[in-house]
This record gives C-alpha cells, sequence and structure tokens, in this order.
C-alpha cells in the first residue's frame, strides 16, 4: 500500500542540499537570459528589416544590388566560421537529442556560440529583405543557452542536458510567439515525443520565464492580434474542407522540395550548389530580389505585416502572390541561409485562405485566412496540434478550436501522403554527415572552389 506524504519530512529534505536550490537558481538564470536573448533578437530582426524597406521603398532597384550580395555574405561567413547555424535551428536541436549523439559532437549543432551567430546571421538576412522567420531560430538560440547552464551545475544534478535542450527550445517558441501553450505542446509533439516527468518542471520554468521576458517587452498581445469571426456553422464546412486539403498539397510539396534541395539531392542544380555555395547564393538572392519588386515587396520578410492587413480585411494576396512566396522561402532556405520558416509558412497559409474566402465570400474571410495558416503549417511541419495551438494563440481564436484543430488534422494527413516529415529527415541528414563514410580519413573531400568548407562539420541545412 502507498503511504501517505510526510510534509514536514519531505519539506526537510527539500531544503536539506544548498547545492540542489543552487542548480535550480542557475536554471532559472539561464531561462531568463534565454527569453530575453529571443527579445533581443526580435528587436534587431524588426529594426533590420525596417532598414530595408526603407531602402525598398526609396531606391528599389538597389535591392538588385544589396539582396544578393548580402545573401552571398551571409552563406560564405555560414560556411566559413558557423557551419552549424544554417537552416532554421530545429534540425540541429533535434539532432542534438539524439540518443546515440556523442556528448563531444553536440557543440556542432547547438550551442552559445551558434546562438549569438544564428542571431547576427538572421538579423543579416531580415536586413536583405529574405524570406525567412525568426521563430525556428529562436529555438536554437533558446536551447543553446539553456544547455549552457549544464556546464555550472553539480555532477550529481538530475537536470541534465536533454531536460535543457528540450526547455530551451520550447521557451524559444513560447517567447517568440507569445505563446506559452504551444511551448508546451510543441516541447512534446516535436523535440521529446513525451513529457517526460523529470523535464517537465524546467521545461514550464523555462517556458514561464521566457514568456514573461516576452511579456515585458511587447505587452500580453496576441501575436496578429483579435481575429473577429462570424458564427460559425454549416456555411463553413464545404470551403474549410477545401482550405484543409489545398493547405495539405501544397504544405506537403513544399516539404517534399525542401527535403530534396537541402539533402542534397544528385540534381543538376544542387551540384551546382555544392561546387559553387556562395556564386549560387548570389544567384539566388538575385531570383528573391526580382521576385520581391514583381510583387511589390509582398514576398519580402516573413510575410507577418501582410497577415495582420488581411486579418484585418483591408489587404489580399493573390494566388500568383501565395505561388511566389512559396517559391521565395523555398529559393531563401536552399541558398542556405540560415532562417526558419514557421512565419512564411503562415504566411503563404493566410494566402490560401484568403484566396478561396474570395469566392465562399468576404464573411469567412478571417477564419478561412486563420484555418490556412494553421493547415499550411501543419502540413510542413506534421506536428498538427503545434500548429493550430500557435495559430489559435496568435489570433486569440478560441472560438475556433475545433474548426482549426479540424484543419490542421487534415492538412497533415495529406502531407503525410506526399512527404516525409520535414524536421525529421533534416535532422538524420545532419546526424548521418556526422559519420564518416568509409575511407574519409586516407582520401579527404575537396573543398569547394568558392568557399572554404571547415572539416568535420555537420552541413549547412535545414530550415
Amino acid at each position: 500500500m502507498h503511504q501517505e506524504p510526510n510534509f514536514f519530512q519531505n519539506l526537510r529534505a527539500e531544503f536539506s542540499s544548498v547545492r540542489v536550490w543552487l542548480d535550480r537558481a542557475i536554471v532559472l538564470g539561464y531561462a531568463v537570459a534565454s527569453g530575453l536573448c529571443v527579445v533581443a533578437f526580435t528587436l534587431l530582426a524588426e529594426w533590420a528589416f525596417a532598414g530595408f524597406e526603407q531602402l525598398h521603398h526609396g531606391a528599389p532597384w538597389a535591392v538588385l544590388l544589396w539582396t544578393p550580395l548580402l545573401t552571398a555574405g551571409i552563406v560564405w561567413c555560414t560556411r566559413r566560421w558557423f557551419p552549424g547555424a544554417g537552416g532554421s535551428g530545429i534540425p540541429q536541436v533535434k539532432a542534438a537529442l539524439d540518443s546515440d549523439m556523442p556528448a563531444g559532437r553536440r557543440g556542432a549543432f547547438v550551442s552559445l556560440r551558434l546562438g549569438f551567430a544564428k542571431i547576427g546571421l538572421c538579423t543579416a538576412g531580415f536586413a536583405g529583405g529574405l524570406s525567412i522567420g525568426r521563430e525556428g531560430p529562436s529555438v536554437q538560440v533558446a536551447a543553446g543557452v539553456m544547455q549552457h547552464a549544464r556546464r555550472w551545475l553539480s555532477p550529481g544534478s538530475t537536470i541534465d542536458h536533454r531536460a535543457l535542450l528540450i526547455a530551451g527550445g520550447a521557451a524559444g517558441i513560447a517567447a517568440a510567439f507569445n505563446a506559452p501553450l504551444a511551448g508546451v505542446v510543441f516541447a512534446i509533439e516535436e523535440l521529446a515525443g513525451r513529457l517526460e516527468a523529470r523535464a517537465s518542471g524546467v521545461i514550464i520554468t523555462g517556458i514561464v520565464l521566457a514568456g514573461l521576458g516576452a511579456v515585458s517587452a511587447f505587452g500580453n498581445l496576441s501575436y496578429f492580434g483579435i481575429i473577429r469571426v462570424p458564427p460559425l456553422g454549416w456555411s463553413l464546412v464545404g470551403p474549410g474542407l477545401l482550405v484543409a486539403l489545398a493547405s495539405g498539397v501544397a504544405g506537403g510539396l513544399f516539404a517534399r522540395l525542401m527535403i530534396a534541395s537541402l539533402t542534397g539531392s544528385p540534381q543538376r542544380f544542387n551540384r551546382w550548389r555544392a561546387r559553387w555555395p556562395v556564386r549560387f547564393a548570389a544567384a539566388g538572392g538575385l531570383a528573391l530580389a526580382v521576385i520581391g519588386l514583381a510583387t511589390d515587396g509582398a514576398t519580402f520578410g516573413a510575410g507577418s505585416e501582410a497577415v495582420k492587413r488581411m486579418l484585418a480585411g483591408h489587404d489580399e494576396l493573390t494566388p500568383l502572390y501565395t505561388l511566389l512566396k512559396f517559391v521565395a522561402t523555398w529559393l531563401t532556405a536552399w541558398c542556405g541561409v540560415p532562417g526558419g520558416i514557421f512565419a512564411p509558412s503562415l504566411s503563404i497559409g493566410a494566402g490560401i485562405g484568403d484566396g478561396i474566402a474570395q469566392f465562399a465570400g468576404p464573411a469567412l474571410g478571417p477564419a478561412l485566412i486563420a484555418m490556412g495558416m494553421a493547415g499550411f503549417l501543419a502540413a510542413v511541419t506534421q506536428a498538427p496540434l503545434t500548429a493550430f495551438i500557435i495559430v489559435m494563440e496568435m489570433v486569440d481564436g478560441h472560438a475556433m478550436v475545433l474548426s482549426l484543430m479540424a484543419c490542421a488534422m487534415l492538412a497533415s494527413l495529406v502531407s503525410r501522403m506526399i512527404s516525409r516529415p520535414l524536421y525529421e529527415a533534416l535532422a538524420a541528414h545532419m546526424l548521418a554527415a556526422l559519420a564518416p563514410p568509409p575511407g574519409a580519413a586516407a582520401a579527404p573531400h575537396a573543398a569547394p572552389s568558392d568557399t572554404p568548407a571547415p572539416p568535420r562539420t555537420p552541413p549547412v541545412s535545414g530550415s
């Protein structure tokens, strides 16, 4: 039989070791630091993109020179000094959480140094108007800060590197989206697979303190404001089903295209990318500049402002613009630029929902746009719970819980018929690259012709 807990005995045990409380204080301090790093990253990204918009509006044709040069410079710096900072960072955190990962190699994917490099390189990407988001990189940044706490903890501490990485990743999502519940679900669905009892306290602590930092800086506001939706009835079923299917197919194709591009599938363009990565990035940057100018700036940046205008009924994206945003996001990732796909995916999904709303009627517009965001993000990541909760918290859409959940689940199911899970495939590719092929020591790889690649480092991929 189980005995009832003895309150005074447990209280004495809690305060019997000063070192235990010192370990807890260290973790608390690093949780606060991770939140502040995400806040600083957010402010830098907004400042950098505001500067780019001034350039775009003041001298539009200068973008044709500025964006390719900056894209090439970012890729050169990434490959030369920070190869582990490529992509969004979520695959890197998943790779670092792998049980077979040697402790000495974990720093190739997640570290304090890579976190600060990620902030600088992504900020430069926003300054170039590239189609990237800061939410995925915030996961790697916050995880890098949190895992650094392990070196100060006592050898016998029950807080291990896995708990710190998961807590940091969850705190990064929570602070970036101002969505604490999404941070918890992201930790379970995407990083851990399950919530371990001994890690749950660290995860919740990291989310709370990082979230407090974000709320202190930006206020307790929804990311996209509050949407106004009419009473939902049977009139939403048909258009909503169409949004779910369209976003599922589009998201599955996007994930499949990203996997093929970033894992170096044997295609002519990937051979060119492997041989001349910096020149390839410059060409990609030029294409992104042309697409941005052709769409009057609609494809530049994360696309968050366009989504806010669509939700408010002040703007709309034509199907062509949505397709070009799809292409711009894929090209940016293919170039090897550090940056995430969460915010651009939300923008693409909003465009899908808005396009269908133009036929279904303006009254259903906000609801279909929100469903498109949840559906496309769920299809790309194949993490439907995280996707619908992120969107629900970002638009304060509690009245649409069932609609968002159904759309995300259906879109994710459709995507699984088309593509493997994106982040798992990229993380597996990175882990495979750590193991040198037979005979590698006797025949070292040749470096690319226009930039040296550091030896024995993971490839610049992931998004």
